[in-house]
């Protein structure tokens, strides 16, 4: 990829390719193979790449939009690098300079990473009880994540594991935790596409088991001191979730529009078209305003977050913190509300079953259900009234 302008002309191409069959894909729950094989191929997994390591290191204005083009497309494929470049950020903060040359490096020649982070209770979101343990020269990684986006169609697993010294002690919150780089096919791991969520079906968000996985110690680095210290770890991660629904708000406003040009008016509106009625020209004004606010608040929370990055304090990265929130809020009740209101224009045809056009909303409901936005809400209330900075966390 040679610059930020050809990456966005190359997304914005994926995002056309990539809608063709996203609805059969979601109705019969296709696994995108090739859409994520032509994503590798086009070079955009290296976007963030440093300029040192031979990356372009876009801003995140740039990698935000990328994103939203491809969730326009199909809001699954959009999901799936999000962690991949999630991940690449941590590399960059606690990364030794012989890991970055090496997993960047991979990177560069189209290799995709996936998270297997999550866990369920109930234990508490913040506690992993997969566990990583020193043994010679190398780490033992045993335990079983959940919600694994994209590890079907990864090169690499990154693996979130607590620290242990091998005495059984059951992980807390307060346990050191790292991250660790393994093969998809190393021995030991198992992944299963058991994902049976009502929407985004075709991330291949599984079940990642981990049965005394060996890994080298080059392939470890330290989590948690990310959080010790002002970083846009956090605020990267979740604006890059808000451009994914603002991808899924985009797409389904433009649907609404082509059901509009094909329904039939109300016969109240005294109309020949349906986009001449009075009515759904009020809606589609007010989802446009809702729709193109959300977009508005990312690129300017994108601003904000290269802005801290380059003059890094604690109050530059609250603020680009609490300005990734309002865009995230703002966001997810676009793409809801979008998802909802295209039924509006089609009328009573768009409900069909074989339009498959639930799945915009479908999509909507479950990714916004990442790191709910009613704390979002109580964080920039606080920041609003007293100042208070947000948490830090890596929550995704």
């Amino acid at each position: 990829m040679s610059s930020a302008p050809a990456a966005l002309a190359a997304a914005a191409q994926l995002s056309r390719s990539f809608a063709e069959g996203a609805g059969a894909r979601d109705a019969h729950q296709i696994l995108p193979h090739d859409q994520v094989r032509a994503l590798k191929e086009s070079g955009l997994l290296a976007l963030s790449v440093p300029t040192e390591h031979g990356g372009l290191d876009v801003p995140v204005a740039v990698l935000a939009e990328v994103l939203r083009l491809i969730a326009h497309g199909d809001p699954s494929i959009g999901q799936i690098p999000h962690s991949h470049f999630t991940f690449l950020e941590a590399l960059r903060l606690q990364g030794t300079p012989a890991q970055q040359a090496y997993f960047y490096g991979l990177v560069l020649d189209g290799a995709l990473f996936a998270n297997a982070q999550s866990e369920r209770g109930p234990h508490p979101v913040d506690v992993d009880t997969t566990t990583l343990t020193a043994a010679g020269a190398e780490y033992v990684l045993s335990g079983r994540k959940y919600y694994s986006t994209g590890a079907l169609f990864a090169d690499w697993l990154i693996v979130r594991a607590s620290r242990s010294d091998g005495s059984g002690q059951v992980p807390t919150a307060a346990t050191p935790k790292a991250i660790a780089f393994v093969p998809r096919d190393a021995p030991g791991v198992e992944i299963v596409d058991d994902w049976d969520g009502m929407g985004q079906r075709t991330t291949a968000s599984g079940t990642v088991t981990l049965t005394d996985v060996e890994v080298p110690a080059a392939h470890v680095i330290d989590f948690s001191p990310i959080f010790t210290r002002p970083t846009v770890y956090g605020a990267r991660a979740q604006l890059l979730h808000a451009a994914l629904d603002a991808g899924i708000a985009t797409a389904a406003l433009e649907e609404g529009v082509r059901q509009a040009a094909k329904a039939r008016p109300h016969f109240e509106a005294s109309v020949s078209s349906a986009v001449e009625d009075p009515t759904l020209v009020q809606v589609a004004g007010e989802l446009t305003v809702t729709v193109r606010a959300a977009q508005a608040l990312i690129a300017d929370a994108a601003r904000q977050v290269d802005a801290a990055r380059a003059d890094l304090t604690e109050d530059s990265a609250a603020a680009a913190s609490i300005a990734v929130a309002i865009a995230k809020v703002s966001a997810a009740r676009a793409a809801v509300e979008a998802g909802s209101a295209l039924f509006e224009f089609g009328g009573t045809r768009s409900a069909s079953a074989s339009g498959n056009l639930s799945r915009y909303w479908r999509d909507a409901r479950t990714h916004t259900l990442h790191d709910a936005t009613r704390w979002k809400v109580r964080h920039i209330g606080n920041y609003t009234l007293s100042g208070t900075k947000p948490p830090r966390h890596g929550q995704l």
